[in-house]
């Protein structure tokens, strides 16, 4: 097959670590061609969706990138989104051009319509039954009203990554009004407030969902002391740990809806009971789950995107 990743620029990425580099060493692997281009390599010509790409392949330690050459989309066998947010207003036009792309024969993961329509925040919204208590709004006294309520709150922005931005409040903080300020821009950003949940010491646990199906293994990220995040952009430790029953049943209920909107790739996170976060955009973990376990979420990756395609 011919594989095309949309990635960040490859200085920033770690080649060790990162998941992208990881499904596509198991591409190579397998024999898959790769191809790699960056957001803004995908335009139209006219009506035609058109996409720039580079040949890739690994050597040793490094890769190799061919000489730029364009195409239209459908000539690959699958386009794979993986560009981390923020989900910016050039995130969103990558989805529209990807959605046309889709429409004139190309094969994109995931969804471009779903992975607009599920920001990583507020998807939550869709499954009440396993969300903690939220707020979402940009009015700086419902907040307020919130933290009365509940005494300890996270807030955080709808378009980050990697734990950004991300405060945890409570009644004697000397500092929510500033905090209120800088992340809802005076009133002009809508955030989301959560309850604080005490048992993210334990980890802010990582589901892997592949077309539906959970991986066996979470990744609990756990926290720095004194830290309120777990993520490994903000210094968490990974530790891969089997499923909970709690976690099993989110993963399944959420994972079987996920497959119907053409969500292929997911993230899910999970503190404690609750489902925190979706992560539709380029969900991490599978290069720790698979250094620490006999799973390799890079293997069932391709051969879930092997299946699908030759169906």
């Amino acid at each position: 097959m011919k594989l095309v990743f949309i990635l960040d620029p490859l200085p920033s990425l770690k080649i060790y670590k990162d998941t992208s580099f990881a499904m596509m060493r198991e591409a190579s692997r397998r024999g898959h061609e790769l191809f790699v281009c960056m957001q803004h390599d995908l335009f139209l010509r006219g009506s035609q969706a058109r996409i720039r790409t580079q040949s890739f392949e690994f050597t040793g330690d490094g890769y190799e990138l061919g000489i730029p050459d364009e195409n239209a989309p459908l000539d690959f066998d699958a386009i794979i989104m993986r560009k981390d947010p923020p989900f910016d207003n050039e995130y969103l036009y990558s989805t529209y051009l990807l959605e046309i792309a889709a429409s004139q024969g190309a094969k994109v993961f995931n969804d471009p319509a779903a992975i607009r329509g599920w920001n990583e925040k507020l998807s939550v919204t869709r499954f009440p039954q396993f969300a903690p208590e939220f707020l979402v709004t940009a009015n700086n006294a419902l907040i307020r009203e919130f933290l009365n309520t509940h005494q300890d709150i996270v807030v955080k922005p709808l378009d980050g990554m990697g734990g950004s931005s991300i405060f945890r409040l409570t009644l004697d903080d000397p500092n929510i009004s500033v905090i209120l300020e800088t992340i809802t821009l005076h009133g002009s950003r809508t955030i989301m407030a959560q309850r604080y949940l005490p048992e993210i010491v334990q980890g802010d646990k990582r589901i892997i969902i592949i077309n539906g199906d959970p991986l066996p293994y979470a990744l609990a990220r756990i926290p720095l002391a004194g830290e309120t995040r777990g993520n490994l952009a903000a210094g968490g430790t990974g530790v891969a740990q089997p499923l909970s029953e709690r976690d099993h049943e989110i993963a399944t209920v959420v994972g079987r809806t996920l497959k119907q909107h053409g969500l292929f790739l997911v993230g899910l996170d999970v503190i404690g009971d609750h489902l925190t976060e979706i992560n539709v955009t380029s969900p991490t973990g599978m290069v720790e789950i698979a250094a620490q376990t006999d799973c390799n979420p890079a293997g069932l990756m391709l051969d879930a995107l092997e299946q699908f395609l030759a169906a």
